[in-house]
């Protein structure tokens, strides 16, 4: 089943829900781009791993203070003597992190292998500034904006810090930014409030080539249709945080009791 909105669902966002949309959608857009930029091009996944804390309950139980062992000793054997271990007196928590693999999207010209366009679709630890992917990410987009190679960013996250612009553009709840290789620092964007549809944005090649579109709403489309996010999302909840304004709750709630 297709999502109730017409652009971006903000559901997805959720913990639960969004690694596994970020990758198919890394892999779908791959394939869309590599239907329509070969033989002289070609789309590939790039991964990259970083670490995400995970929330760890603390668990309350009752140890006792001194723990004393009876050894067995046979028949006219000396007994020894044996240290009795002391138990902990206290329990804490350390730090649990877990591996989070993202990807991002990579065009190269098929002869000579050179970096084209990256695609980045940024992801809550790429827009956390206390994170060490916040740092990770903002080295690499500082390394794309100084080379010969185009790079466009996809935000479909409401929350967290965004990569900063020099000027500033219309409040959106999501953007898409496209920094073309010679046209910086102009940059071209796309400010995406909840009701719009998801553009058709443009995806440069190397001069002379032309840009190749990149449906994006139409990607977004499939990549929900094959999670099976519709069995997966109370809509009768409210969407993750941050918390909408009053008229994107008001039309959320609009668009969910129409489709009921």
């Amino acid at each position: 089943m297709s999502s109730p909105f017409p652009g971006m669902d903000p559901y997805i966002e959720t913990p639960e829900l969004w690694s596994d949309f970020h990758s198919d959608l890394a892999s779908e857009i791959r394939a869309h781009l590599n239907r329509l930029v070969q033989p002289y091009y070609f789309a590939r996944l790039t991964p990259y791993v970083t670490y995400e804390v995970v929330e760890v309950g603390q668990v309350h139980g009752v140890r006792p203070d001194v723990g004393v062992w009876q050894l067995q000793t046979l028949p006219g054997e000396p007994q020894a003597s044996t240290a009795t271990i002391a138990p902990a007196p206290v329990e804490s928590l350390v730090t649990l992190e877990i591996p989070l693999r993202l990807h991002r999207v990579e065009i190269r010209a098929t002869a000579s292998q050179q970096l084209v366009t990256v695609v980045e679709i940024l992801s809550p630890v790429n827009k956390r500034p206390s994170h060490d992917a916040y740092l990770a990410y903002q080295r690499k987009r500082r390394d794309i904006l100084r080379s010969e190679v185009h790079l466009l960013e996809i935000d479909l996250l409401r929350g967290g810090e965004r990569p900063p612009l020099a000027r500033p553009v219309p409040t959106a709840p999501y953007y898409v930014v496209l920094s073309r290789a010679n046209r910086r620092p102009t940059v071209e964007v796309w400010p995406i409030q909840l009701a719009d549809r998801l553009p058709v944005l443009p995806v440069p090649l190397l001069e002379p080539d032309p840009d190749v579109p990149l449906d994006l709403g139409a990607v977004v489309a499939s990549v929900y249709e094959r999670g099976a996010y519709t069995s997966q999302i109370d809509y009768q909840q409210l969407p993750p945080p941050p918390a909408l304004s009053k008229s994107e709750d008001d039309w959320l709630r609009t668009v969910l009791h129409q489709t009921r």
